[in-house]
């Protein structure tokens, strides 16, 4: 899977659990700032990766930016692959 697949799949995810408009979902949005999210829409946005994926996440691997996360899902997909 592509990072481009992977960032489409977040950015959905994101925009359903945040209430919010994918054009906002930019890969260097920061989570909590930018896109206002809190500590439970990041756990439930990880959650919902996690279960599409089917993959771990550890939300204190510092997933700041949307980027972040698509790097965080790719590096777990990448090992699942190993």
């Amino acid at each position: 899977m592509t990072k481009e697949e992977i960032f489409a799949t977040v950015k959905e995810i994101a925009a359903e659990e945040l209430d919010i408009d994918e054009a906002k979902i930019v890969p260097d949005a920061k989570i909590k700032e930018d896109l206002e999210a809190d500590s439970l829409d990041v756990f439930e946005i990880m959650n919902e990766l996690e279960d599409k994926f089917d993959i771990e996440l550890d939300v204190e691997d510092g997933a700041e930016t949307i980027n972040d996360v698509v790097e965080l899902v790719a590096k777990q997909l990448a090992a699942k692959e190993d």
